[in-house]
């Protein structure tokens, strides 16, 4: 009795006091077998099925939640009150005139998604009817994938997706171990190793699994890819054995079985509760400046209207105050309109007016942005300069809504690792006790072109150092997660590397170790596999040397190391350690320290990439202590990587060090080509990496960040022991600010008349700035003060960063006072959150996965491709979609102005101009393609120009194009081409007779020049003068421009002649029967059209000439140079020859006073000249390759390549 109370406590308080358990953990029965009797009681969670739903809507639901989110939109929502407001209401338009717009936008969008999510529906039903394999009873059935649920046992084989995230049990290999590719997840093509519980490893067969008796608690589902912690309880007897469970043990949903025939697993997660679902959540919306920049437009436009209905129902009062004009003889009002009061008589009249003046509004221009923004996306995509051969990769669009924040960037912040350079690393030598090994130069496996005659250099050590050098090539033949990958000859014989044949190879998720274990095989020591938890090393006497793997301590990015415990055949058990010098040399406590700090000193300087390696021995004893704080630290469920993280910290301790590695990351292809030119763009690059700041800062002299007479400053560490950092920063800004104050600050360092400022910050430097001490009372605001020196800096470079400090100083940057516009750019997981939170977001196709990439806005193959990306797309969306929004905007008004001049001549009537045909064809049909067309293929400036001319970029740079002064042109000069249409037709036509087959007309001219002949004319005019503006505004012309310009003319005279020259049956009047070929068949008329019709142009056109003449931006020069050229500019036309050369002292001076520099890289490129042409006296500079041979070409020409060495440093 005593058992049944305790059991129903137990319920009580785990129902009751125990939510958070309940929401902290789940309790999974293996194939459903509860716990046998005596045990802890569980309550039995209910987990959903294994359906993956990726779709938005039901067959249910998709009309309420489409309309619901479309009319969410202010555009939308203020066109169905006014479309509601016509139907309430006498309105003196048809409500067909907004609702067809409007319905015709909210048909097309609703289209749109429906199909987008139709597919989806269409991917999720062929993956949850995917078969697969279950245990049930000792028997393997098949079942659809959507059927599977928590606690059921699978059997996945070679080759095949896991269907749900599962705990391995065991595996076809005797150690229990399987291979798993997670390309799908992450990218990484790599073969991971997973284990098995140790207890059920053995179960080889559905019989022996079915005999597990086991339950699993675990953490409840996260999003976290890498990061797993539980305990399976295995009931063998009286006591169940607890067993940890980590990450290891976890199968992912959409990673694939590899190298191993079947495994099973027990599924834990299953459907929207796997990692891999939980990692669909759609990133936070990001709205372009265009976008706001419409809005606010749009509230101006508001405003506007609201103005002109006041103005309208005021006048109509006034107007009517005399009876006669209240009451007309024609037009008398009902009893119950007299009877109503004024105020509400006057509303009813201002929403009326509210109505007729709607257009203005141009609820079309949204429909057509979007089409703009998602068909000119696919450019990005087709652009075979964007195509990487070696990857089999083309650039990839994630959201279109952001393209022409591509031509506003003023901040690019890079990552440097696999972004600057290949992630492609090439073991250069490695240092033991001071004496330095250089084998053959190879890149993972493969012996470089032209490293046949560097053989190993060996300074030959005594007898009593062998021994330290063996072991110290040993250590690195064992300390790494590297498989090796077995491949069968034709003959299905499996052949290892220890038989000298090629068909195997090393594969690892860190190029680092591949090329380290590769560099140990070319000095004599080959690792040959892990077999059975016996790794296998071939020494230099051709002897094979086995060691058991007793611990892995994996790597993480805080502790910057990893560690194996191994036993020798001989029984002596060693820890060997490597990891970051920062990390290791703290630990040491023997070893010739000195002499390899200066090694790796060295080495880092001249850009590689360096490890130390030490060890340490273990007694029988201290491992026993190493087992029972790892297996401690291991089982306890709260705060398990805690408890772990210190645990490695005490093994990790009283090392040895042996000596030092260097590899080589070597520089991505044109990256310094792009960093120069997004310099001379205008944008400020900054460099976040997480290396040592020698190799970071050898990085950025090879890249071109920074240049040769690029000051550093340095804001680190170091610096700070020697200074308070009060200090330190207020030195920088006076150095800083006192050579700036008379400087402009844009000018990015492209001339040499000034010195160019380059800063070096540290991850710990910068956390002191962003948060500094309390103690410090004076303190004062240090993230002013470093932002007013970045700010001044040329070039910033932050090493030692941790993936969070990324993110915040990209978003200290968004939030200065300027509001940049930022971009961020990345290929590792450690990337994705500066990625998420800039404005634009880029990812690169790279060796550390793909999480940046399907984190990003765009993703490119290589880091070069950025500037294609940015100069020339990000140029042109910008151009392209600024002069549709201005452009619609423009035609709009010369829309309605017309009709709000029309009261002044109808008695405030609210009569209409134009007919409701035109009314609601206008922005649908009439005028909509030519715009559309104009904002897919504009290209104001030939291509290969944008590339070669980096600066034009800084034309378009803070939303030029779309500022107030721009802004209130357009709108004028639509207000003005509106009053010339509108007066124009009237004084012309005054006290004039239309002519009819050559017979003036008498008593029946006014009644056919009536208000719908008047209002034909108006628009006839109107329709011809805002294509041709925009025809006059069209720098490229296609066959396809030249139909959908004129043919929307003509559809528009086809259409009026069809309208009116038909009698429809479906129509209740036929006011327009006969109005437009009456029209036409008169002279006056077409001379009319023609004359306001040059009227409305000819003002823009003459402000152009004389702009262009008088004062030319760089583009125009440019397109004015191209005209001259009949578009064959190229780098060997003499644009310089159109324009004064630029002074040779400026560049005279940029190449004296070289200064002392460490070493380049080894992998520096060949220098190339570059020439540069200087427009007048401006700082910008149009920069070809070369543009022209001047006469004395030392004068006017300059190394522009990597440069081969640092600046100095400025003492502060």
């Amino acid at each position: 009795m005593g058992m049944d109370f305790s059991t129903l406590r137990t319920l009580i308080s785990r129902y009751c006091a125990g939510e958070e358990n309940c929401v902290d953990t789940r309790t999974v029965y293996i194939a459903h077998k509860e716990p046998p009797p005596g045990a802890e009681a569980f309550i039995q969670q209910r987990f959903p099925d294994n359906r993956i739903v990726s779709s938005k809507y039901t067959f249910w639901n998709f009309i309420p939640k489409n309309m619901f989110e479309q009319f969410r939109r202010v555009a939308n929502f203020y066109f169905l009150i006014i479309f509601l407001v016509q139907l309430i209401i006498d309105t003196p338009t048809s409500p067909v005139t907004s609702g067809l717009p409007l319905f015709f936008v909210i048909i097309v969008t609703a289209i749109k998604q429906g199909y987008e999510d139709w597919l989806r529906h269409k991917a999720d039903k062929a993956v949850n009817q995917c078969p697969v394999h279950v245990v049930q009873h000792g028997k393997v059935i098949r079942k659809q994938s959507r059927k599977l649920r928590v606690g059921d046992v699978v059997l996945v084989k070679e080759d095949e997706p896991f269907p749900c995230d599962l705990i391995l049990l065991s595996s076809s290999r005797d150690d229990g171990t399987c291979y798993v590719t997670t390309a799908s997840l992450d990218g990484e093509s790599s073969h991971k190793t997973y284990h098995a519980v140790q207890d059920t490893k053995a179960y080889k067969t559905e019989e022996e699994i079915n005999c597990i008796h086991a339950t699993i608690d675990c953490e409840q589902p996260q999003p976290d890819l890498y990061k797993f912690r539980g305990n399976i309880n295995i009931y063998m007897g009286n006591e169940p054995v607890s067993r940890s469970l980590a990450s290891q043990n976890l199968l992912l949903r959409g990673a694939t079985l590899k190298n191993t025939e079947y495994i099973y697993g027990v599924a834990i997660y299953t459907g929207m509760e796997t990692k891999m679902a939980l990692n669909y959540q759609s990133k936070s919306q990001k709205r372009s400046a265009v976008e706001k920049s419409m809005n606010a437009y749009l509230v101006v436009y508001l405003c506007i209207l609201i103005s002109k209905a006041v103005i309208n129902t005021t006048l109509k009062y006034v107007w009517q105050a005399d009876p006669n004009r209240d009451e007309p003889w024609y037009n008398e009002k009902t009893e119950t309109e007299r009877q109503r009061h004024i105020l509400i008589r006057a509303f009813t009249d201002f929403l009326a007016f509210m109505v007729l003046f709607n257009y203005i509004i141009p609820v079309s221009m949204y429909v057509t942005v979007e089409m703009q923004k998602f068909l000119g996306s696919y450019f990005i995509m087709w652009d075979d300069e964007m195509f990487d051969e070696e990857l089999g990769e083309r650039a990839v669009v994630n959201t279109s809504d952001l393209n022409e924040e591509l031509g506003q960037v003023e901040y690019v912040f890079t990552d440097k690792t696999g972004t600057l350079t290949e992630n492609n690393m090439e073991f250069i030598e490695c240092c033991v006790d001071g004496n330095v090994y250089v084998p053959h130069i190879i890149c993972n496996g493969q012996v470089m072109p032209g490293a046949a005659g560097i053989d190993m250099i060996d300074t030959s050590p005594g007898p009593e150092a062998r021994e330290h050098e063996e072991l110290f090539f040993r250590a690195l033949c064992l300390c790494h997660t590297v498989q090796v990958k077995e491949e069968e000859t034709v003959d299905g014989i499996k052949h290892g590397i220890h038989q000298g044949k090629s068909s195997s190879f090393y594969i690892s998720s860190s190029p680092d170790e591949v090329a380290l274990v590769e560099g140990m095989k070319r000095l004599g020591f080959t690792y040959l596999r892990l077999k059975d938890g016996q790794m296998e090393i071939l020494n230099r006497e051709d002897e094979i040397e086995r060691f058991e793997l007793l611990e892995v301590l994996t790597f993480d990015s805080v502790r910057r190391r990893m560690s194996v415990i191994v036993r020798s055949s001989t029984g002596e058990l060693y820890l060997f350690c490597k990891g970051a010098d920062s990390s290791i040399f703290p630990r040491v406590v023997s070893g010739k320290v000195e002499q390899v700090k200066a090694r790796v000193e060295r080495n880092a300087v001249e850009g590689l990439r360096t490890l130390c390696v030490a060890y340490r021995r273990l007694s029988p004893e201290q491992y026993e202590q190493v087992c029972h704080l790892l297996t401690r630290a291991k089982l306890e469920f709260q705060d398990q990587d805690k408890l772990v993280a210190e645990a490695y910290d005490l093994i990790e301790r009283d090392l040895v060090l042996l000596g030092a590695t260097a590899v080589e990351d070597r520089l991505q292809e044109k990256a310094a080509d792009t960093i120069e030119s997004l310099h001379k763009a205008g944008m400020k690059v900054w460099v976040l990496t997480g290396d040592k700041m020698e190799t970071a800062a050898a990085t950025c002299y090879a890249s071109k960040l920074f240049r040769r007479n690029t000051q550093i400053l340095e804001l680190t560490t170091k610096r700070l022991e020697e200074q308070s950092l009060h200090d330190v920063l207020f030195e920088l800004s006076r150095t800083v600010l006192r050579h700036y104050g008379s400087m402009p600050r844009d000018s990015s360092g492209l001339s040499s008349e000034y010195t160019d400022y380059g800063l070096i910050i540290d991850g710990a430097t910068l956390s002191a700035v962003m948060r500094p001490s309390q103690e410090d009372s004076n303190s004062g605001n240090y993230k002013e003060i470093f932002l007013e020196i970045c700010r001044n800096c040329s070039a910033v470079l932050c090493c030692r960063m941790a993936p969070l400090q990324k993110a915040q100083i990209v978003k200290m940057i968004k939030a200065s006072k300027e509001h940049p516009i930022t971009l961020a750019i990345g290929d590792g997981a450690n990337d994705v959150s500066m990625i998420l939170e800039a404005h634009v977001g880029i990812g690169i196709m790279g060796k550390e996965g793909r999480q940046a990439v399907r984190n990003s806005d765009y993703a490119i193959p290589k880091f070069k491709h950025l500037k294609k990306m940015l100069l020339v797309h990000g140029h042109y969306y910008y151009i392209r979609i600024s002069e549709l929004v201005q452009y619609f905007f423009y035609k709009n008004v010369c829309f309605i102005f017309p009709q709000f001049l029309y009261q002044f001549f109808c008695g405030f009537s609210q009569q209409p101009l134009y007919d409701t045909a035109y009314l609601t064809l206008y922005n649908i049909s009439f005028t909509s393609l030519p715009i559309l067309l104009y904002s897919l293929m504009e290209q104001h400036i030939n291509m290969d120009i944008l590339k070669k001319e980096p600066t034009l970029y800084r034309d378009i740079a803070k939303n030029s194009l779309l500022t107030w002064p721009i802004f209130i042109y357009w709108t004028v000069l639509g207000v003005y081409d509106a009053i010339v249409m509108f007066f124009g037709a009237y004084f012309l036509f005054d006290n004039t007779t239309f002519t009819s087959n050559g017979q003036l007309m008498t008593t029946n001219t006014q009644m056919m020049f009536g208000n719908w002949t008047f209002g034909t004319l108006v628009f006839t005019v109107l329709v011809f003068t805002v294509t041709f503006k925009l025809a006059l505004d069209t720098h490229y012309w296609t066959w396809i421009n030249h139909f959908v310009i004129w043919g929307s003319l003509v559809f528009f005279v086809v259409f009026s002649l069809l309208w009116g020259g038909i009698i429809w049956p479906f129509l209740n009047y036929q006011r327009m029967y006969y109005v437009f070929m009456q029209m036409l068949s008169s002279g006056p008329a077409w001379l009319s059209i023609i004359l306001l019709i040059t009227a409305g142009l000819l003002p823009d056109v003459v402000k152009k000439v004389f702009w262009r003449s008088l004062w030319p931006s760089t583009t125009e020069r440019i397109q004015n140079a191209d005209k001259l050229y009949k578009g064959q500019l190229s780098e060997f036309t003499p644009l310089a020859a159109l324009h004064p050369p630029p002074k040779a002292s400026s560049h005279q001076r940029g190449s004296e006073n070289q200064r002392n520099a460490p070493n380049p890289p080894r992998s520096d490129t060949p220098n190339k000249k570059v020439m540069f042409t200087r427009w007048r006296r401006m700082p910008d500079y149009c920069t070809f390759s070369p543009l022209l041979r001047f006469t004395d070409g030392s004068h006017h020409s300059r190394q522009g390549n990597a440069y081969s060495g640092a600046g100095p440093e400025t003492s502060v």
